[in-house]
């Protein structure tokens, strides 16, 4: 949990930019780590979508935190 920990503790800025350049590694992990497995494993496999990613990094920028698949 310690990954769910350092994620959440991240400032916004950091959030993003991770997020839009490597989200659907760093947040399939995320998901996986949160107990998400499925979606997480889905999320690696599938490179995040491309729907999925822009959601990732519209919420982070908008919510400062993930919100598909992963609260």
């Amino acid at each position: 949990m310690g990954y769910v920990k350092w994620w959440d503790k991240l400032p916004k800025w950091a959030k993003f930019l991770l997020a839009f350049f490597a989200g659907w590694l760093v947040l399939g992990v995320y998901r996986i780590l949160k107990g998400h497995l499925i979606a997480g494993i889905i999320w690696l496999i599938c490179g995040g979508f491309v729907i999925g990613w822009a959601w990732d990094w519209i919420s982070v920028l908008l919510y400062n935190k993930v919100t598909l698949f992963a609260d």
